[in-house]
């Protein structure tokens, strides 16, 4: 038994549902998908297999499948505020974060791992990243956000909670350890951070303090123009 919570209920529904309401509905500019055959690429990527040695390049075929332009100016990279982003990104129509592209979106908020032995999904608990990294879960939003991060350009925007107890920028974090590495330098023409603190939170982190200072030091380090700004209206 894992301490995770196991597989979704009716995850294949869920999967290719949600592939056809984005294709039709939340952002119908993407074109023809085969949303079976992405359910497929999905499934295989950790099905029959150690639940614990899944690698994010598993999921190369699925991201091959669901693979669709970020227009220019509309990344929108975030740590410790999910459902902050969401509602500004507006489902991709002011920006496109990683959860509303396709390859994010059937995948938001759900959980999933196969068995060694068996070619079903395990409906009962599924690995945490403590008991072992290269999880499905895991592997799957690693993979997500290095093809996230290297489709990205024009000006990016980063969104940070400055109330979060470590700090507004993680280490390690997704955002430090799978996108800053495959942001492409020649693409990107401004980084702009906000820092934001929780409504009635405690303000932990700002601009050119504490760990939003590493974050604005390594980008420039890296040698992006980078503007921070705290608490936008």
């Amino acid at each position: 038994k894992w301490k995770g919570e196991g597989t979704t209920q009716n995850l294949e529904s869920i999967v290719i549902g949600r592939c056809y309401d984005y294709i039709r509905i939340v952002n119908p500019a993407v074109g023809e998908k085969n949303c079976s055959q992405i359910w497929e690429a999905f499934k295989n990527a950790f099905i029959k297999k150690d639940p614990c040695s899944i690698l994010p390049q598993d999921y190369e075929l699925f991201i091959n499948l669901t693979l669709h332009t970020i227009p220019t100016n509309k990344s929108l990279f975030w740590e410790n505020n999910q459902l902050l982003v969401n509602s500004f990104a507006d489902r991709g129509r002011r920006f496109m974060s990683l959860g509303d592209t396709l390859f994010g979106f059937v995948a938001d908020f759900l959980y999933w791992c196969g068995q060694a032995d068996s070619p079903g999904l395990d409906y009962e608990s599924c690995p945490t990243t403590v008991e072992c990294e290269n999880n499905a879960v895991e592997s799957f939003w690693r993979m997500a956000s290095i093809t996230y991060a290297q489709h990205s350009s024009g000006v990016i925007h980063i969104l940070l909670n400055g109330s979060a107890d470590g700090g507004a920028y993680p280490q390690p974090g997704f955002f430090a350890d799978y996108e800053i590495p495959n942001l492409q330098r020649g693409k990107i023409s401004q980084v702009v951070i906000w820092v934001v603190d929780d409504i009635e939170g405690p303000d932990i982190d700002s601009c050119g303090a504490h760990t939003v200072k590493t974050l604005e030091t390594r980008l420039k380090t890296l040698g992006y123009d980078v503007i921070c700004t705290d608490n936008i209206k």
